[in-house]
Formats: C-alpha cells, structure tokens, sequence
C-alpha cells in the first residue's frame, strides 16, 4: 500500500507528525517501509496512530526471534523464538511466537495472541482474538480480549479483566480492578478481583472466589474453598463452596435468580460450610450437602 500526504492529511496527523512525513519521506511511501521508519526514528507513538488510521494488511512477516525498541507490523508477525521489545509489540493482524512475548509498555494484536511461553506486558495486552500463553500471563494495566482468554499459569492483570470469549487459567485469575468475562469463567487456584466479578454463565474455582465489591453470574458459582464479596453475592442458578459464602455488610446472597421457584430445590442449591448471612434467595441444603 502506498501513502501520499494526500490521504495522510485527510487523517488529521499531529502537526509534527505530519511535519516528519514531509521531511523524511518526501510526502509519500510504502504503508510498511513509514511504519517501520517511524520506529526506527523513536516515533512510536505515531507508528501505532498511522495502524489506526489504515488498518491492518494480508502481509506475514517471520523472523527467528525479535529483541528492539519496538516492533510495529501491519500484517501477521510470526517469530520462531521469543519477543522482547522496550515499548511496543503490535501487529495488524495476529502474533505468534514459539518463546516468550514481553514488552515494556503494550501488546496489541488486531486478531490473536500465541505464546508458547508467557506473555507480559508493562501496560495493556489487548487483542481482538484469542489470548493464549503455554505459561502464564501478565499484564501491568489492562487485558483486553475479543475471544478466548487461556494460560495453563496464573492470569494477571494489574487493572480489569475484560474478556469476550471463556477465561480459562490453569491456576490463579487476579485483577486489580473488575472482572468481566461474556462466557465462562474457569481457575485451578483463586479467581479474585479487587472491584466487581461479572460473568454471563458459570463459575469454577480450585480456590477461593472473591471480589472487592459485587459476584455476578448467570449460572452457577462452584468454590474449592470461600465466595466472599464486600457487596451481594448473586449467581442465575447454585452456589456450591467447600468453605463460606460471605457478601459484604448490608448485602444479600441471591441464588436461582434465574430459576423457577418450584426447581430451586434442584438447580438453586446453596451448599457451604455454614448458612450465609442474608440468604435471601436460593435452596439451602446445609452444610452436610
């Protein structure tokens, strides 16, 4: 693709970014050859804006690893080993890397995220596809992501979880601020959140569930240990704990809230160590189910 200061202007660039194109590349050039200059001249930033701007291209770039300041690519990056990078690593369309992703600031992918390795970014790792590492993933703000969200370690996330797809990990989910999953939501160890925990169907953990604030789920909540929340604990269907379901002072337990009242006995079971304070909704089973 070919740029001209023509349909570059129509953009709306900086005023220095604009200025930059004029100098250095005469006011035209290949939409990958300005990218790539732009970063080699520390113009990040403004590599990233020009991606937005024209969007994502069929081209595959493959390399045996990747170690720089940062790497702006408009099609598919496809590296045999890791990534390391200072800032940036984002790609129009997908990135896949047979080691480790790490980046300085963001991750960013126009379609998916592969790693055999782990995946840790200093800011946001944001995807409009999938989101997969063979190790853990870590992210210093948010994880954004348009798909399935899997690591067979821990999930991290400095600030919210936002996850359109399944969350799947294989040992503890942490956020620093909510968690919202469109689908299911599934941990080896504990699933905590330091604001709300907002899922559409169910949740599993092989730990405890905890949120800073409101539990949220469409179907149904199964702890390996405690479900407790400083606000209400609400679930469509059961809630099933080894330990304590705990909601905040002044808040409810609502089970079955999307059952009938004549199934509850079935599919609104309650089931933890002792009964929960403010039960309001749901079948308590008592503490020997």
């Amino acid at each position: 693709m070919q740029l001209t200061k023509r349909f570059v202007k129509a953009k709306n660039p900086c005023t220095s970014g604009y200025r930059w194109f004029l100098k250095d590349r005469n006011g035209q050039g290949d939409y990958q050859e300005i990218l790539d200059a732009l970063v080699a001249d520390n113009r990040v930033d403004d590599a990233c804006w020009l991606l937005d701007q024209f969007g994502p291209t069929d081209e595959v770039l493959t390399l045996d690893y990747v170690d720089a300041n940062a790497i702006v690519f408009a099609g598919s990056l496809i590296v045999r080993q890791g990534i390391s990078v200072d800032t940036v690593a984002r790609a129009g369309q997908k990135i896949v890397a047979g080691g480790g992703i790490k980046a300085g600031t963001d991750i960013v992918a126009g379609q998916g995220i592969e790693s055999r390795g782990g995946i840790i970014s200093g800011g946001h790792i944001r995807a409009e596809g999938d989101v997969a590492a063979d190790w853990g993933i870590d992210a210093a703000s948010r994880i954004e992501c348009g798909g399935n969200l899997r690591a067979q370690w821990d999930i991290v996330a400095g600030q919210g979880v936002v996850v359109a797809g399944d969350i799947r990990a294989g040992q503890a989910l942490q956020a620093g601020g909510s968690i919202k999953c469109e689908q299911g939501v599934k941990a080896g160890g504990d699933i905590k959140a330091e604001h709300d925990i907002v899922v559409a169907r169910g949740i599993q953990s092989g730990g405890s569930v905890i949120a800073g604030n409101h539990i949220e789920t469409g179907w149904g909540i199964l702890s390996g240990c405690d479900i407790v929340a400083d606000g209400s604990i609400k679930a469509g269907e059961g809630l099933v704990a080894d330990g304590l379901i705990e909601p905040g002072l002044g808040h409810g337990v609502y089970a079955g809230l999307c059952v009938r009242l004549d199934a509850w006995a079935d599919a609104a079971r309650v089931v933890a160590r002792a009964r929960p304070r403010q039960l309001i909704s749901g079948y308590w089973c008592g503490a020997e189910a």
